[in-house]
């Protein structure tokens, strides 16, 4: 009987070695997806470049379109 626990544990203990490595490769998987969602487009850049080019405008603080562009960049890399 003693055997049989022994046995008994070591699969246990293999098993759940097994959905532990499954697991982190889920999760990895996932993060390496997230990365490549978070890169920004173009367009995404654009459009994010244009609200701040008018709220700029409508605060009446100075600025130009590269500087727009470059804080459009900086926030959708964040």
């Amino acid at each position: 009987m003693a055997t049989k626990k022994k046995t008994s544990k070591k699969v246990a203990k293999k098993a759940a070695k097994k959905v532990a490595k499954k697991a982190a490769k889920k999760a990895a998987k996932k993060t390496v997806a997230k990365k490549a969602n978070k890169a920004a487009g173009f367009d995404d850049i654009a459009a994010q470049a244009y609200y701040i080019y008018r709220e700029r405008v409508a605060n009446g603080l100075p600025g130009n379109p590269e500087s727009d562009w470059l804080a459009a960049e900086k926030k959708l890399s964040v």
